[in-house]
């Protein structure tokens, strides 16, 4: 297959809203434009969705709910594994399409194709596994039935720095489980999502299941939707701030919710590490997806025994990076995503200079076209820097020595958040130890990578509730029914 050019893949790819199976104009044929950013020029204009079209694409799934929620499971199944041939297939243009939009390097890119992908596949192999339990009450007076149903029609909101996988994350279960959704992709990064949805239509999804809204007005758009008791679920992955204030909004109709928040993750090397595991895994911790990841490692948590070889050996690796735009060919680091997101990282590592952080390296926007900032690593990253309460989004790699275990737990715990952890040692006994103590949703024992469609993705504390994947992810768009009847023997 020839992989189209940038011109024709953008002038291909949707621009219009999805409801009831259609691609349409916004109302009033308002339109907002899509930039690339490595190079801050405007690739795509798409629809600009206001809240009459957000009723228009609830109506679409409402409508669609019942026929939907009756298909077969195994039909479901194959639509999704269809969709998940139709994205491995057209592999290239999804990637081209990603990188032109968000940034990433073409290689990370093709790496999400095939994590999202995964949760096509994933979840197309549960949609046929929803089951019950039938038994006998403890008295022996009658049988018990617990059935699973589809939650109902759902609102999915996601971001833009992963804009196939977190689509997948919510539309494949979702889907499996028997419900239709509205879902927004990021003003910033539509275009993946919206050719995703394509793959879905051609794979045989019926009309009103999936409707796309994008809009430069989130709010606006979401408010009315939420607060519609027609709509049974959330699903949003963000900011902690927006998801606090979307699960007021929810409060009022009981929704159920999912939750995918804010990240703070520590990364613990102890003194026994095996360091060359321990700065590849910090490689992959920090810098995938130019640092702009929940998941990504925020705070390395280091022992003082190892900390300088750390420090050394971190910095050699980041020297080696190729800053550029996405498409080029060797390209390891692209763009931040927006010149917000260069400025809060300056401004992060300027704090932490200015209270005794040393840097060895980087530390400044890059002059040039487009949003790029410098691969950066700081030492001895003094306590109160807010470097170490708040989430980078961008590629700095922070130290901090530490002595004992009991202090890498303390500086560790020490957040609001609780996604993700990250530890390295040798020493079994205190890996367990730590898998007890962090106060994480997930954690990687010397290893830099934990995301899996197989495996429950969430966090605890203000990092959100509800899990992504895995056995638990389909449960997350389930209703729970129990019936009684009477003992047929009786």
């Amino acid at each position: 297959m020839t992989v189209p050019t940038e011109s024709d893949l953008l002038e291909a790819a949707p621009s219009g809203l999805f409801i009831a199976g259609e691609w349409r104009p916004a109302t009033g044929e308002a339109t907002f434009d899509v930039f690339d950013p490595s190079t801050g020029l405007s690739i795509k204009t798409v629809a600009d969705g206001s809240p009459a079209d957000g009723r228009a694409a609830l109506d679409a799934a409402v409508e669609a709910a019942p026929g939907w929620a009756s298909t077969p499971p195994r039909v479901r199944a194959e639509i999704l594994r269809r969709a998940f041939d139709l994205l491995q297939q057209r592999r290239d243009e999804v990637a081209l399409l990603m990188t032109l939009e968000m940034g990433k390097p073409l290689a990370e890119a093709y790496g999400e194709i095939a994590y999202g992908g995964e949760f096509l596949r994933w979840f197309s192999e549960e949609a046929v596994r929803i089951s019950g339990r039938y038994g006998s009450n403890p008295e022996g007076t009658g049988r018990m039935i617990v059935s699973q149903r589809p939650v109902g029609p759902c609102y999915l909101i996601t971001p833009w720095n992963f804009p196939l996988a977190m689509a997948t994350r919510k539309l494949a279960p979702a889907l499996a489980a028997g419900c239709t959704v509205v879902i927004k992709p990021a003003e910033l990064t539509p275009l993946t999502t919206m050719y995703l949805v394509s793959l879905l239509a051609e794979a045989g999804l019926p009309a009103g299941v999936v409707n796309v809204i994008t809009t430069t007005d989130s709010a606006g758009v979401s408010e009315p939707i939420i607060a519609d008791p027609r709509l049974r679920k959330l699903s949003f992955t963000g900011s902690t701030p927006v998801g606090r204030r979307l699960m007021k909004q929810a409060a009022e109709n009981v929704l159920r919710t999912s939750m995918e928040l804010g990240g703070n993750a520590p990364f613990v090397v102890f003194g026994d590490a095996d360091l060359d595991k321990a700065v590849d895994g910090a490689m992959l911790a920090k810098f995938r997806n130019i640092g702009q990841a929940c998941t990504a490692a925020n705070r390395f948590i280091v022992h003082e025994s190892v900390a300088a070889e750390f420090a050394t050996r971190v910095t050699a690796r980041v020297n080696e990076f190729r800053v550029g735009r996405g498409t080029d060919e060797g390209v390891t680091i692209g763009p931040l995503i927006n010149e917000k997101a260069v400025s809060k990282a300056s401004h992060l590592v300027d704090d932490a200079v200015s209270r005794g952080a040393t840097l060895l390296v980087g530390g400044s926007p890059i002059d040039r076209a487009g949003t790029f900032y410098e691969p950066t690593v700081l030492t001895d990253v003094r306590a109160g820097s807010e470097i170490l309460r708040e989430e980078i989004f961008g590629p700095v790699v922070s130290i901090v020595p530490f002595e004992t275990e009991d202090d890498a737990v303390r500086i560790a715990n020490d957040t609001e958040f609780g996604l993700v952890s990250y530890v390295f040692t040798e020493d079994f006994a205190r890996g367990q130890r730590m898998i007890d103590r962090l106060e994480t949703g997930m954690m990687g024992l010397n290893v830099g990578v934990v995301s899996n469609a197989a495996a429950p993705f969430g966090g605890v504390k203000q990092s959100g509730v509800g899990r992504e994947g895995g056995l638990e992810g389909i449960h997350e768009y389930l209703e729970t029914k129990y019936t009684l009847t009477p003992d047929p023997f009786a």
